[in-house]
């Protein structure tokens, strides 16, 4: 449907950042003006505590201002980017977020040129309190710092560094039509669907017609691919980082190690996936699967269709375990709060997010379908993400509210858990059990070694570059054909397109970014079997991870919560329970 088509009730309510669109251009433009409050600042933060406590406050004020505006923009693009207001808007703040950077260039180098002593002096005034988390973490990157000058250029260079992830989002979002199937729209959300149907015939025509836009436009995209990664080298090299990696998880205080080590783990349960895809085989009746195959459930006899108010239902009584607060305002934000702007319509970005601000609601956009249990389990996933945020907003300042992505995916992925523990017990219907273990394993593979074969993609290609190595189209899709064939495995069967998928994944656009599923998972695992076994004491140990927001460094509230993701063990651990589920499904399917 066209954006105007959709009714209001399912749209997402953005009046907690905005009243409407003139009194935003209104506030952008009053924003603008501020920012020589800003420039003000320039050679101030030394003078004393007191200049320096003015300093940060007027930093917060300003950037939650911006934070703000800024989120109603992107909403709105993500909502609908056909309209030409809504491209203008997202236009005007990247244009004064480029301003911003630029004016206020000064600023990281001046703080980072701070003495030691006055910095520990100022931390002892109870007014620096809320800015404390801030300095210290902005004080860890002083070696990859640069002077004024330099932060200014690299400052004027940052619209450039993003284009390449708006570049591909356009053509992906807007530009791309895949046509129809029998009548039906082949869509980014459709697909999925398809890639579901019994209808083997109909599965085969989506998935060449859909691989086939990209095969037409494999040029372009390998070219803005190529390029995003050498601007991930340029960044790295230009702040002194050893490589793109290192400089991609210094901000979360995260190890090369751990990346590396999650490879490891995985490649280490590589024969229990390639088992996994025999059984799928089997339950197929194939003795070889296409990769159109892959996404079929085991269990394909069982029907299942949830509409959206059923699915809040099940939501809600899924994550009971976390308490009558936890559940009662997630309710209320999937329904009458307007959290969630649900379903699919020209121009919305494909998937799904979670996208809260301190000033805002915790918004949640998905492309909700009533056919596709997936759909539920997304929605319990971004759920997860917005109650992080709604409960690091209420725990945090400002400057210190904002959660790793590394941290964000165990929120998500713990409530999926939760969801499938529930679905499970509340079952009276073994067809639905063994449907439910095939959809739990598939998740698994998904998110845990699919994710991981996507970091060790985007690896692979980032040290091939900084080899020197042209990252030419054919070179990218050798390498992720090869990777492929190692994951899945001897039973499978690629179509000459199946290695574009390495061309076609947004998060590809935003370097490093994957890995964090696979480890989220791996200490959501950990976690959900604490609360669902434990008592008070563990879920308020939880809640008080959801709590803790930026305040710490994730491997170290982990930690606290209760899982040592420093260490390969929460990742093996993982694996060791898709092997128990697999077996698990084994046993049931031998039954029938």
């Amino acid at each position: 449907m066209e954006r105007n088509e959709q009714k209001t009730e399912n749209t997402w309510d953005l009046a907690s950042l905005s009243g409407s669109d003139r009194e935003w251009e209104r506030d952008l433009r009053k924003l603008e003006r501020r920012i020589k409050d800003l420039e003000a600042l320039k050679g101030t933060l030394g003078k004393s505590v007191d200049s320096l406590f003015e300093a940060y406050r007027t930093i917060e004020d300003f950037y939650k201002e911006f934070e703000r505006l800024a989120s109603y923009a992107f909403l709105q693009y993500s909502a609908d980017s056909t309209n030409p207001d809504v491209m203008r808007r997202a236009g005007m703040v990247d244009a004064l977020e480029a301003k911003i950077a630029e004016k206020t260039s000064f600023l990281n180098p001046e703080l980072l040129g701070l003495d030691d002593g006055f910095i520990k002096n100022a931390l002892r005034d109870r007014r620096m309190k809320p800015y404390k988390v801030s300095i210290l973490k902005d004080r860890r990157f002083k070696e990859h710092v640069l002077s004024e000058k330099e932060e200014r250029l690299l400052s004027l260079y940052a619209p450039v560094s993003g284009s390449f992830q708006e570049a591909f989002q356009d053509l992906d979002n807007a530009d791309f039509e895949f046509g129809e199937i029998d009548g039906e729209p082949l869509t980014h959300a459709s697909y999925a669907k398809f890639m579901r149907m019994d209808d083997e015939d109909k599965r085969r025509r989506a998935y060449l017609q859909y691989y086939g836009v990209y095969d037409a436009h494999r040029h372009v995209i390998s070219r803005i691919f190529s390029s995003s990664v050498k601007n991930d080298i340029f960044r790295a090299k230009a702040r002194g980082y050893s490589s793109s990696l290192e400089c991609a998880l210094f901000p979360d205080k995260v190890s090369p190690k751990v990346y590396r080590n999650l490879i490891g783990a995985i490649h280490d349960a590589l024969p229990v996936l390639h088992r996994y895809y025999e059984v799928k085989a089997r339950c197929l009746c194939k003795t070889k699967l296409k990769h159109y195959d892959v996404y079929m459930n085991m269990a394909r006899t069982v029907p299942v269709s949830y509409g959206y108010d059923e699915a809040v239902k099940i939501i809600t009584e899924a994550v009971a375990p976390l308490g009558e607060e936890y559940a009662r305002t997630l309710q209320a934000g999937l329904t009458t709060d307007r959290w969630v702007d649900r379903y699919e319509n020209r121009g919305k970005r494909s998937g799904a997010f979670s996208a809260g601000c301190y000033t805002g609601k915790p918004y949640i956009l998905t492309n909700y379908q009533d056919e596709v249990l997936d759909s539920v389990f997304t929605l319990i996933h971004e759920g997860g993400h917005s109650m992080h945020s709604y409960y690091s907003v209420r725990n945090n300042p400002f400057m210190s509210y904002d959660y790793t992505i590394f941290e964000a995916e165990v929120a998500s992925t713990f409530n999926e858990q939760l969801l499938t523990e529930y679905l499970l017990k509340e079952s009276k219907d073994r067809n639905f059990e063994k449907y439910l273990l095939s959809k739990t394993l598939d998740d698994m593979v998904a998110t845990l070694f699919r994710q991981t074969m996507f970091a060790e993609y985007e690896l692979m290609v980032h040290e091939e570059a900084e080899k020197g190595i042209p990252l030419t189209v054919d070179r990218l899709r050798s390498d992720y054909r090869k990777l492929l064939e190692t994951y899945f495995g001897p039973v499978l069967e690629f179509e000459d397109v199946s290695d574009l998928e390495g061309l076609r994944i947004p998060h590809f656009y935003r370097a490093f970014y994957t890995y964090k599923y696979a480890t989220g998972i791996s200490a959501s695992i950990a976690l959900s079997r604490k609360v669902l076994d434990g008592g008070k004491k563990e879920r308020d140990a939880y809640l008080s991870f959801l709590c803790s927001g930026g305040s710490k460094y994730p491997i170290e509230s982990l930690r606290k919560a209760g899982v040592d993701m420093s260490s390969p063990d929460p990742v093996k651990a993982a694996t060791d329970r898709f092997a128990e589920l697999l077996s698990r499904f084994e046993k049931l399917d031998s039954q029938q």
